[in-house]
């Protein structure tokens, strides 16, 4: 081989190899970079996802308090005007009449826990929005007779019967109706499961009254129940 050949093929080995050298040096870095840029978009979603976890509970706890707020703000000046002027309680719907979901109902006053809400007839998702809801089923205050039964929120949607697990036998709760006002006195405060609540809604010969809600709070595994006898109906 020529003298002057062997230096030039010397160099092109070896800039072939540093070549390869710098190429496989290379990979790994770019390798490394598209990790790290994996890891900032994981981050960054998991930052989203924890803002909007934390937004939804916020609406959950606060926001739909302002929805039932402006319901309540719109039931309470016609029911008002109804407590104001009752009709004689014979003259209120009779048992199996139709009624309109989330057509106010009564007003509720249980002073232990400072709550004066609206009732709204119904129990579905809907009327339970935008207050306590009568059960349809159960009997009305003004029937003489039967069980009134009645439901709301926990924890959302103004969380009217938040503090209810504080109602303590003797103490009162007043049903305002367009057909007279009835006082309730507070016989037992109890938990059952969720699949088996359902029992204290079932009718009594006497006049009675039972309250219903969610527990624990922040869950529903199980029902908070208060249950109360008439002690003094309308005059």
């Amino acid at each position: 081989m020529p003298a002057d050949v062997r230096p030039m093929l010397d160099r092109m080995v070896h800039g072939t190899v540093h070549a390869v050298s710098a190429l496989a040096t290379d990979v790994p870095e770019r390798r490394r970079l598209d990790g790290r840029t994996v890891l900032r978009w994981f981050g960054l979603l998991c930052l989203m996802g924890a803002a909007f976890f934390g937004g939804y509970v916020a609406w959950l706890l606060w926001g739909t308090g302002l929805q039932t707020q402006r319901a309540q703000d719109a039931l309470r000046p016609a029911i008002e005007g109804q407590i104001a002027d009752p009709r004689p309680p014979s003259e209120g719907p009779k048992p199996g009449s139709q009624v309109v979901p989330g057509s106010a109902y009564a007003v509720i006053e249980i002073p232990r826990i400072g709550l004066d809400m609206v009732v709204v007839q119904g129990t579905d998702y809907t009327s339970l929005k935008a207050g306590p809801g009568h059960y349809v089923d159960t009997a009305d205050p003004w029937d003489g007779t039967g069980r009134v039964g009645i439901a709301g929120h926990r924890t959302t949607y103004l969380h009217p019967f938040f503090n209810l697990d504080q109602v303590l036998p003797g103490d009162t709760i007043e049903l305002l109706t367009g057909f007279g006002a009835y006082t309730y006195t507070v016989t037992k405060n109890f938990v059952l499961p969720e699949a088996t609540a359902g029992v204290v809604l079932r009718q009594t010969s006497q006049p009675t009254l039972v309250l219903t809600t969610c527990n624990p709070r922040y869950a529903s595994s199980q029902r908070l129940i208060v249950e109360a006898d008439l002690t003094q109906p309308t005059a």
